[in-house]
This record gives structure tokens, C-alpha cells and sequence, in this order.
């Protein structure tokens, strides 16, 4: 679905921000993308709905190439929820900011009003639809910009950051509609720091730094190793720390979950209580 050719971007005021990326991302995959900050994750996932252009290389997106088509031909594939949400909200209420993009897509006034409340019960916002979206919090307006781009139910779902802002219950209601968006054939990607949701998440990782992508593969693989997250200044996840520390108890040392450290444990009590 989405593939990136020796992708290379380099702004007008000289920085290189991508240099040489390589990667597909298929049908249905849920993929994260890490690094320290200016490793070119947000630069490269604005290549995936046209908001930038390649300088070198090219981007395909279902085989067409992302220079041969307008933003708002791949905004209909492609939805983008930025990392700061003001940039993307302008509407006067929570209501109509959701209804737009609905609008602009043609979609018939009966559908827009079922997608606009779908929409707010989802993201626990139906008690500010006639309210105006910058009197809201930081996390609220995330979660308005965020019900903007899902209404229109896009096959494609990039996130910026979406966990910033937002508390555990939060947090653990984005994991759950990530997980059922996965059941439903949607690609997902997400721009993230946040290693805890990740670990939760399982997905596939890729890390950058400096331009380029410095690894590629399963969560698991990924988050466990310490030598490579240190290159993309990425922490282990806090699971993982104590499992590395605890590998002369002959635990493994590829645990990144709550849930499956919690079995390896309670396995290890058991068989030292025999």
C-alpha cells in the first residue's frame, strides 16, 4: 500500500531530514515509528499523504505515485492527525470541525450526522459538540482533531504523537480502537516517544536517526535490544529493564508487555516452590 524508493528531502533552509529511506508498509500492517527528535519520523510520514514532496526518490501509495496526485485526492486514502492539533482545527464548534472533511468528500447530510455522533461517542466528546474546540484542553483537542479524520473513515491512519496529552484511560482507549481498526484491515501508523504504549501495542517497529532507518522488525525484537535503541536514544521500556537485570535468573530477556512478564514470573515462583 504504502512504499518508499531511496527517499530524500531536504528543506529550503538546507537541512537533510531524510537520506536514502527504503520501506513498505502493507495493507493492514500497524506500524511505529521511533527516534530521537530531528530523525525525520514526522518528515517522513508528511510524505505518505503528499503534504511534502520528495527531492530525491519517490513515494507510492496503492502503486501511484504521490507527485502525480493532489493532497486532497491521497487526503481521501490517507488521514493525518497531526502532533499539535491547533494546526489542523479551525471550525467554530467541535461539531462542524468533525462535519467538514465529510462535507468537502460529498458525503450525504443523513451520513455526516450519524459519522459526526459515531464520532464524539467514540472519543468521549459528545458533551462539547456545540462547544468551541480551542476551549478545550490540549488532550481534547487532540482527540477532536483525531475524530476530524476518522468520520471519513480513511483506509490509511497516521498519528503524530497521539498518546502526548492524554491520560491512562485515554491512552488505553486509543490502544483498544487501534486494535479493532487492526481487525478491520486498516493500516495504522504512529509517530511516537511514548516506548510504554508501544510495548503495550506490539507492532511493528522502525527506528531512525539521522535521516535514515537504523532497524526494522517486530516490537519484541526491537525494544529489547539495548545496543540499537541506544543509536535512536530510546529507552527500553520498563518491563524490559528489569528483565535485562533479572537474566541471571534465567527469565528471557525479550519481555516488553505487563501481561507476559506477569506469566513469566508467576512460571518462575512455581517452579522454584516444586
Amino acid at each position: 500500500m504504502i512504499e518508499a524508493r531511496d527517499l530524500y528531502f531536504t528543506y529550503p533552509n538546507g537541512v537533510e531530514a531524510l537520506k536514502g529511506v527504503s520501506l513498505k508498509i502493507k495493507n493492514g500492517e500497524f506500524v511505529a515509528i521511533m527516534g530521537e527528535n530531528g530523525a525525520g519520523k514526522t518528515t517522513l510520514i508528511k510524505h505518505f499523504n503528499g503534504l511534502l514532496k520528495p527531492t530525491g526518490g519517490s513515494v507510492f501509495i496503492d502503486e501511484t505515485e504521490t507527485t502525480k496526485v493532489t493532497v486532497a485526492t491521497l487526503a481521501r486514502k490517507v488521514g493525518f492527525v497531526f502532533q499539535n492539533a491547533d494546526k489542523q482545527l479551525f471550525s467554530e464548534t467541535v461539531e462542524e470541525e468533525i462535519a467538514f472533511a465529510l462535507k468537502n468528500f460529498g458525503f450525504k447530510e443523513n451520513i455526516i450526522r450519524r459519522r459526526v455522533t459515531w464520532a464524539l461517542n467514540l472519543l468521549d466528546l459528545t458533551q462539547y459538540r456545540k462547544t468551541s474546540p480551542f476551549m478545550l484542553s490540549g488532550g481534547e483537542r487532540k482527540r477532536v482533531a483525531l475524530a476530524s479524520v476518522l468520520a471519513w473513515k480513511p483506509r490509511v491512519l497516521i498519528l503524530d504523537e497521539p498518546t502526548i496529552g492524554q491520560d491512562h484511560q485515554q491512552k488505553e482507549k486509543l490502544l483498544q480502537f487501534i486494535l479493532q481498526m487492526k481487525t478491520q484491515r486498516k493500516t495504522i501508523i504512529i509517530v511516537t516517544h511514548d516506548v510504554e504504549f508501544v510495548a503495550e501495542c506490539h507492532p511493528r517497529v522502525i527506528l531512525m536517526s539521522q535521516g535514515r532507518i537504523i532497524a526494522d522488525g517486530e516490537a519484541r525484537k526491537i525494544l529489547t535490544n539495548p545496543e540499537i535503541l541506544i543509536q535512536a536514544s530510546i529507552v527500553p521500556p520498563q518491563i524490559t529493564q528489569i528483565f535485562l537485570q533479572l537474566s541471571n535468573l534465567k527469565l528471557p530477556r525479550e519481555v516488553i508487555d505487563t501481561y507476559e512478564a506477569r506469566e513469566k514470573l508467576l512460571n518462575l515462583l512455581e517452579k522454584k516452590a516444586e
